[in-house]
């Protein structure tokens, strides 16, 4: 059985993990705990508690209980004091203060869950991201990148504030991988985070996986604004340390009316400007055409175009075969 260790956190790690799920693979995801905007934000601050929603949207999309429990884990309260809050955050941060340990709490939610893989915090470490803009600028804080749309210039370079440390589990997967899938995912903060933590990038060398990665469809303001897709492979190897072996990108229309709502944030579809240097480009129509709502007590901006899972599933499993 393939091994394969999906690196990431959010939306886009979500969507490939639902796809996979589906088929005979050992497979793993390490997942970035630098969050700290909307629900998971507040409980970190008022807790002081590991970020729990990424770990959660994995759990999610690798559980296989009934639906019921699904929705109920991605349910976000809409009125009163819990407006806001996703019921699956909190109850990860009440596991956390009753567990003996961060490894129990996961254990005790996977098997709730019926989780088909293992969900890997990348660190146990409380970390924040900091991102050093070209015009100097620091902003320190996961979400408050996230959310910084008005950026004009690019990221200089990110690193984390303190340094943490590697959960073990995290680099054993990575060392034992046939296959390490990154993306599809916000560059800077659903990816790079990972890859910053102490030990990562060295596992990643060391590593005899092949490395896949996904490209995101549209570019992320403030963050990759005006991107193309070699700017993405650029940035990503220069904290990755090694040339991925496959990069996977979108060549499926995407309508007008969503291209049209991203413009409020400046941000476009990634071109492929993409050449040969050592890693094959596979081009494949990759679109989820459903339109995703935006919950309404959700205060975080979402975009509204996905993946699709069964799209991305079958291609990687073809590469895994």
């Amino acid at each position: 059985m393939k091994k394969i260790t999906v690196i990431g956190g959010g939306t886009g790690t979500f969507v490939v993990l639902s796809g996979l799920k589906k088929h005979h693979l050992d497979l793993s995801v390490v997942v970035t705990m630098m969050d700290s905007g909307g629900s998971t934000g507040r409980l970190r601050d008022q807790l002081g508690i590991l970020p729990p929603g990424d770990l959660r949207q994995c759990l999610v999309a690798l559980s296989d209980a009934p639906l019921l429990w699904r929705k109920l884990f991605l349910y976000r309260f809409e009125k009163g004091d819990l407006e806001g809050h996703n019921f699956g955050n909190i109850f990860l941060a009440a596991l956390e203060k009753v567990s003996n340990s961060y490894d129990e709490a996961i254990e005790t939610v996977s098997y709730v869950l019926k989780t088909k893989g293992k969900v890997i915090p990348v660190t146990f470490n409380k970390l924040h991201l900091v991102a050093e803009y070209e015009n100097g600028k620091k902003v320190t804080g996961e979400g408050l990148i996230d959310e910084n749309h008005s950026e004009k210039t690019g990221i200089k370079t990110a690193y984390l504030e303190p340094q943490g440390n590697a959960n073990p589990k995290a680099i054993k997967s990575i060392e034992e991988s046939d296959y390490i899938v990154i993306g599809p995912g916000d560059l800077y903060t659903s990816i790079i985070p990972v890859l910053l933590v102490n030990d990562v990038k060295e596992a990643m060398k060391k590593s005899k996986a092949k490395i896949i990665y996904i490209m995101n469809l549209m570019t992320k303001s403030g963050q990759t604004t005006n991107y193309k897709a070699s700017d993405h492979v650029r940035d990503l190897v220069k904290y990755l340390g090694v040339e991925p072996d496959f990069v996977l990108i979108n060549n499926g229309p995407i309508s007008s009316e969503v291209l049209t709502s991203y413009e409020r944030y400046n941000e476009v579809k990634v071109v492929n400007d993409l050449n040969k240097n050592g890693y094959q480009i596979i081009e494949k129509d990759l679109v989820d055409v459903k339109k995703v709502e935006k919950n309404s007590t959700d205060i975080l901006y979402r975009s509204i175009l996905r993946h699709d899972s069964e799209k991305v599933a079958e291609l990687l499993v073809n590469i895994f075969k």
